[in-house]
């Protein structure tokens, strides 16, 4: 596994990083254990508040620092990128700031004598993360774990390096103790072998349905808690009383936010067929208009894909699927440029036989189906192994409200694309994973509810 930045707009490698060996992962565990033993589980929530609002606080004040690494690892626009480590830092302060309430004291109503659950943290956790969002996907595991007492060690995407060290290099200058955030560079089978270590007492993992069923299963045979938040193909769903300019404009939103590189953008756009060839029409004319350039360019807004690997791979995507019977309305095709760019593309007719039909595009690519109701639309929706997010369009809330009850996933936004915010818990059902992160459901998954009884 090579850990390496390349940059995927001009597709030139820039540096390269050895990866940790045998002894090194074993000296990160024992430093982290210590840490967490006689350091930083022993801190008050105030005592760690002060370390994590200073993180935040260092994210905001190199806004350009970290964002141009983002960009320049996985050719994330500028402009998002800096979205990005905005938002990483709301997350960490929205933990410093609300750890205390979130992990009081409960009291239990008992018949004789006292009953408290209070929140203990478990230890070491390690976790592993993607590219696509390479603060954002740290900080949601930092935010409330960190805050918890725990410690963490982080595997990285091998292609965004540099993110991975500067997110270390943030908790240190921020006065952690070493030991509280370590990155690692490691390869899968190193990983495997640190899931079944007894040191490590939790994993969470954000990456693919294959990923995520091969980490859960060594996680399960070594009896670890752990979260899983994986693949999405979600529905995007137009009610026949929307209003098609707002349809149109979340959609391209929904579709195109990070390049569509993005676990819960809206992939399968639901029309009903008094709309759809507006909708198509309109949707290809904003798709035409993007403008593919160096993402570090305010004008640009279609950056290239993360690596020529997973260009390949959607374009084998797209071929699978015109083979099956699909249309492809625009795009298709990598852009005669320099860069890992696809153009944006939109698929029409692509059937329940067709490969593709059941298929996650990780790319700009938006596949449109017809229906005649809304009971139709429901079910398209459903007809999915995943369940991450969903999308409804509507001038009726409460009927808004209705449909997104029938949607088997675990989030559904009401007239604005599926995202995310520090409050809102993120997570889905079925093969899109287990577990939630951010809100305060976030900081319940890696914590010791211990029960204290004290007799009458």
């Amino acid at each position: 596994m090579l850990y390496q930045t390349l940059n995927p707009y001009t597709e030139a490698l820039i540096r390269a990083f050895p990866q940790h060996t045998d002894e090194d992962i074993e000296s990160i565990i024992v430093k982290a254990e210590k840490t967490y033993v006689t350091d930083w589980s022993r801190r008050s929530i105030g005592e760690r508040k002060a370390v994590v609002k200073k993180a935040a606080s260092l994210l905001r004040e190199r806004s350009d620092e970290f964002a141009g690494l983002a960009t320049l690892e996985m050719g994330k626009l500028f402009r998002e990128a800096k979205g990005e480590v905005a938002l990483a830092a709301n997350i960490l302060e929205y933990f410093a700031d609300n750890a205390e309430r979130f992990l009081a004291p409960e009291k239990l109503a008992v018949k004789g004598g006292e009953a408290v659950i209070e929140s203990a943290p478990l230890g070491v956790l390690f976790c592993i993360e993607p590219w696509n969002f390479p603060y954002y996907q740290l900080a949601r595991v930092a935010g409330p774990n960190l805050m918890l007492g725990n410690t963490v060690i982080a595997k990285h995407a091998p292609n965004v390096p540099q993110c991975a060290l500067a997110f270390e290099k943030l908790f240190l200058d921020a006065g952690a103790p070493a030991g509280m955030w370590t990155n690692v560079f490691i390869t899968n089978e190193q990983a495997a072998t640190m899931i079944a270590d007894s040191r490590i007492r939790g994993v969470a993992l954000t990456g693919s349905e294959r990923a995520g069923s091969a980490v859960a299963s060594e996680a399960g045979r070594a009896l670890k808690k752990s979260t899983m938040e994986l693949g999405g193909s979600d529905p995007f769903i137009v009610l026949d009383d929307a209003d098609l300019d707002t349809a149109v404009k979340l959609a391209v939103a929904g579709r195109m936010v990070n390049t569509g590189e993005t676990c819960v953008a809206s992939k399968r756009f639901i029309i009903p067929e008094s709309m759809a060839d507006a909708f198509v029409e309109r949707f290809k004319i904003e798709f035409e208009k993007l403008r593919p350039g160096d993402p570090m360019d305010a004008d640009t807004s279609l950056g290239p894909l993360c690596t020529e690997g997973a260009l390949n791979n959607v374009l084998k995507q797209i071929d699978t699927a015109v083979a099956g019977g699909a249309k492809v309305v625009v795009g298709g095709k990598r852009l005669d440029r320099r860069g890992f760019f696809l153009e944006p593309t939109i698929l029409t007719d692509v059937r329940p036989e067709n490969p593709a039909y059941y298929q996650e595009f990780f790319a700009p690519v938006a596949m449109v189906f017809r229906v005649k109701n809304e009971q139709e639309a429901v079910d398209l929706a459903n007809d999915s192994p995943y369940g991450l997010g969903a999308t409804v369009i509507t001038r009726d809330i409460e009927r808004g409200k209705r449909i997104a009850r029938q949607i088997d996933s675990g989030m559904v936004f009401i007239n604005e694309r599926t995202g995310t915010a520090p409050e809102l818990p993120f997570g889905g059902v079925k093969n899109s994973g287990y577990g939630r992160e951010l809100s305060h459901l976030g900081i319940g998954e890696f914590v010791n509810k211990k029960l204290i009884r004290v007799a009458a």
